[in-house]
């Protein structure tokens, strides 16, 4: 009980993981800071968080927008959660703009959510689900299609 000894550990054997999901992903999430500003297109196959100010377009997985955020460009990505101000087109499949949320632009989406005081200067589209994205002139909303509009309290 109270012996000098240290126990000892074999350091030859790694330590195993704590989730097996973990170890297969290969997921990976990137921060734009606030203190960043980027002027560039950003192309990324990962999840993204902005909150800081980017000039240019951004294509990736998955975007979310802290609410000091400020991107002038494109956004085009699998779901986009916005908080901050956007100036420019958005093309996602799921959407969803917070109450703090200002997009000047037009928005194509699949689903749209959209809580009480967020503002959009532009046309919304409807896409229907399966159709590849396009940009959002190039393509009508399928009229046989409804589409879905949810609005957050």
């Amino acid at each position: 009980m109270f012996s000098k000894k240290r126990a000892e550990t074999p350091r030859s054997t790694p330590p195993k993981p704590q989730n097996k999901a973990a170890m297969t992903s290969n997921a990976t999430f990137s921060v734009i800071g606030p203190d960043v500003v980027i002027r560039g297109d950003i192309s990324a196959n990962a999840d993204l968080h902005v909150d800081g100010r980017v000039e240019g377009d951004i294509s990736c997985a998955s975007l979310v927008q802290g609410e000091a955020s400020v991107i002038e460009g494109s956004i085009e990505a699998e779901s986009a959660r916005l908080a901050g101000r956007v100036t420019g087109s958005i093309h996602v499949r799921e959407l969803v703009m917070l109450r703090t949320a200002r997009a000047d632009g037009d928005v194509r989406y699949d689903a749209l959510t959209i809580e009480q005081g967020a503002q959009v200067v532009g046309r919304f589209s409807y896409q229907a689900p399966g159709q590849a994205l396009a940009s959002i002139d190039s393509v009508d909303a399928d009229e046989d299609e409804s589409p879905r509009l949810h609005l957050a309290g």
